[in-house]
């Protein structure tokens, strides 16, 4: 049996549209996932990760569907959506239930409840839940437990990692998925999408970050013991790069861009010093030669602050000492020629350039770092609904998301 998974990863640079195909009943199999449509278009009215200009979004994710569509031939109804931006934000939270009936051990029903008790926390104004992930679970006292499913006992506790984003964001990314003729099967942290494309679960298990360059974001995951610890979203990115080069080099943004896909490079002492390339600065009438390593000191001074805001962001986790897996650099920013070495002598640890993993079919035009979120979007759904010892998550209704917050406002009786 095959059935269609659609991943829509709508980022600041381009829009991206991934169908794959599952086989059977889990596509987390050694075969890995077939892409067999693509659609891509650049993008309109997002910034930073979040929607803008609502017209203009709902129009470019309506184009990359299309072309996923027709290269696809499958017709394309609801998608795993990928979500960012600085206002993601998470904490970590416990949740303890009595188990419903011992006699016949711990139900999917259980882990649905403590996970929900997990989630019961007040939320800050405008803010509203994405995921309930757990960390590890605990069974009448019996700690680090994985999958607690048929084992018996009484009580049933659980640590898990909440996201949280805005409620104003999350619903404007929405309206222009739906405006576009789609239903959001799931919005999908970019970070964690990432990671289930690029990381193996053996790095999952050591302790590594993903750490996902984009164009107007970076996203960050720290996976330890198999599952996420932390994440974060800081609104810098790939674009950033380009504004500096845009104003140091005199150029409109878009040829920028062009110079610093084609020639830039993050480390300016492995750029030979005869290495030139021609621009057309504003105010010039004629085109100027300009030294290669000159613009190498621009991308490397960017560089080097984004990279230092991650560092600072794994410290303040408190997990810089688990992380014997290194990091995992994905997004296009992480094609850049020499990031991987300078994010090696920045954090001493082992560095390498994430591609996504067990894929087939179209793989010319999704094997590669800036492809990382659509692929684990596309294999997200198997990853959380097919059980089996992966993580579950769970849909709060809404009256249960804000009930923590209502009871600050009622009068206390006690």
């Amino acid at each position: 049996m095959e059935r269609s998974v659609v991943g829509i990863d709508i980022g600041s640079h381009r829009i991206l549209v991934l169908v794959g195909e599952v086989t059977g009943n889990n596509i987390a199999t050694t075969e890995g996932t077939r892409i067999v449509g693509v659609g891509s278009v650049p993008s309109k009215g997002i910034k930073k990760g979040v929607v803008v200009n609502v017209a203009e979004a709902t129009a470019a994710i309506a184009e990359a569907v299309e072309r996923a569509e027709q290269s696809s031939g499958y017709q394309i109804e609801r998608a795993y959506v990928g979500v960012t931006g600085a206002h993601i934000s998470s904490r970590n939270s416990q949740g303890v239930v009595g188990v419903a009936r011992r006699d016949r051990g711990i139900t999917p029903d259980d882990v649905d409840r403590v996970l929900e008790a997990a989630g019961a926390i007040v939320l800050p104004q405008n803010q509203e839940l994405i995921h309930i992930i757990p960390r590890s679970y605990t069974v009448d006292g019996q700690q680090g437990v994985r999958d607690p499913l048929g084992m018996h006992g009484f009580r049933l506790e659980v640590e898990a990692h909440v996201v949280m984003g805005s409620s104003t964001a999350v619903q404007n990314l929405r309206k222009c998925v739906q405006g576009a003729g789609i239903e959001v099967s799931e919005l999908v942290l970019t970070g964690l999408a990432s990671g289930k494309a690029m990381l193996s679960d053996t790095e999952k298990e050591m302790g590594v970050v993903l750490v996902d360059i984009g164009e107007g974001t970076t996203d960050i995951a720290i996976f330890i013991e198999g599952t996420v610890w932390h994440t974060r979203s800081l609104a810098l990115g790939g674009e950033y790069i380009t504004n500096d080069i845009a104003i140091g080099l005199r150029l409109p943004p878009e040829i920028a861009e062009q110079v610093k896909v084609q020639h830039g490079h993050a480390l300016a002492a492995q750029v030979a010093e005869e290495e030139r390339f021609t621009i057309s600065p504003y105010g010039e009438g004629s085109p100027v030669v300009v030294p290669r390593w000159k613009l190498a000191q621009i991308v490397q001074a960017r560089c080097e602050e984004i990279l230092e805001n991650v560092q600072q962001e794994i410290k303040r986790s408190g997990y810089d000492g688990l992380l014997p897996a290194g990091l995992v650099l994905c997004g296009g920013t992480a094609q850049l020629p020499g990031l991987r070495e300078l994010a090696r002598d920045l954090f001493e640890l082992p560095v390498q350039i994430g591609v996504p993993k067990n894929i087939s079919g179209l793989t010319d035009q999704v094997a590669n770092p800036a492809a990382a979120v659509a692929v684990g979007l596309v294999e997200w759904m198997p990853m959380w609904e097919e059980g089996g010892g992966g993580w579950r998550t769970v849909r709060i209704p809404w009256w249960k998301r804000i009930w923590p917050w209502l009871k600050t406002l009622l009068p206390d009786n006690g």
